[in-house]
């Protein structure tokens, strides 16, 4: 059977904080909503963290999840147990470092291929008009990445577990200050 989104209208969702307390604009909902306008951005800290409370019990086999370019955790720690039990650690995940290429989904994998072209494009560019300089200084390069940050969605397999809470915990982000910034997260599996 393939795996289906485990998270709806009746799943609750709690997060470890949100940046300046802003919930309209940054609040956890913001996950959820397939928007790529709106994310969740955690506030500073040493170890940022979603939990998921299923309705019913479910089989986790998936998670994506979808980082901001600078705010995205270099570890994930997933645990999960079923209603009246403690947590038990189910996995530990590795992100890449999202600012390295990466073959994604094709509605990002556009975005990142466009964001290239234009940096080719420019280049191609510069050298056309100041050939004695040759390709842009490294600086620009810097620059355009740094300011058109890349936002690359991580698909995991995770082992299979029935529960009916599942806590992902971000540790090390890659963000001097320790705030995670989600665009997308999905869970899937089947519901039991």
């Amino acid at each position: 059977m393939p795996a289906e989104p485990l998270i709806c209208a009746d799943t609750a969702t709690r997060v470890s904080s949100v940046l300046n307390r802003d919930v309209k604009q940054f609040g956890k909902q913001h996950m959820f909503d397939a928007n790529e306008e709106t994310c969740w951005n955690s506030d500073q800290g040493a170890r940022q963290w979603v939990t998921v409370d299923f309705p019913r019990t479910v089989r986790v086999s998936q998670l994506h999840i979808q980082f901001q370019g600078g705010f995205s955790s270099r570890l994930c720690t997933l645990e999960g147990c079923r209603t009246g039990e403690e947590l038990v650690k189910i996995s530990e995940l590795y992100p890449e470092d999202v600012n390295a290429m990466q073959i994604s989904f094709l509605p990002l994998e556009v975005f990142r291929v466009q964001s290239y072209r234009c940096l080719v494009a420019f280049c191609c560019c510069y050298n056309r008009f100041t050939p004695t300089w040759g390709c842009p200084p490294a600086w620009f390069c810097c620059f355009f990445l740094f300011f058109f940050p890349l936002r690359v969605l991580h698909r995991f397999e995770v082992e299979e577990t029935a529960l009916d809470k599942l806590k992902i915990t971000f540790e090390n982000s890659t963000d001097f200050f320790g705030r995670i910034v989600v665009y997308h997260l999905r869970v899937l599996g089947e519901r039991l």
